[in-house]
């Protein structure tokens, strides 16, 4: 995946944890439900390696314009499994949020607010520091 991100997550901290716990998969979903108040006000824009379902093209259409959490979330559910998709969050255009999901087996979640990590941390307890 190539990525224009990568000098703004240079002043990121990150955890990566494994997208199954046992039968359960983590969705891109599941996150932004866990994002909490932290998210509501974030602009997404979502790419992908692979284009799983339809909804995929709806949301690469919107990237370049972004869409608010909201919209994310209602085209992420009900269930939907990525392959390899990157969602970078920014507020007021600032990138403060990458969600990147790796071959549906891995999650790394980088952010500017060490809050979210933790948060994260909470409710996926195997995760592991970047």
């Amino acid at each position: 995946m190539a990525r224009d991100t990568a000098e703004a997550e240079a002043g990121m901290k990150g955890i990566t944890f494994p997208a199954w716990h046992g039968e359960h998969y983590v969705t891109l979903a599941e996150l932004l439900v866990r994002l909490g108040s932290f998210g509501l006000d974030l602009t997404w824009r979502v790419e992908f390696d692979e284009i799983v379902d339809p909804r995929c093209v709806e949301m690469e259409r919107r990237a370049d314009a972004g869409m608010d959490t909201l919209t994310l979330l209602s085209l992420t559910t009900p269930f939907l499994q990525l392959v390899d998709a990157e969602a970078r969050g920014f507020a007021d255009d600032k990138l403060v949020l990458v969600l990147t999901e790796f071959d549906s087996s891995l999650w790394d979640v980088r952010a500017v607010d060490e809050r979210v990590l933790s948060e994260l941390r909470y409710h996926y307890p195997d995760a592991k520091d970047l």
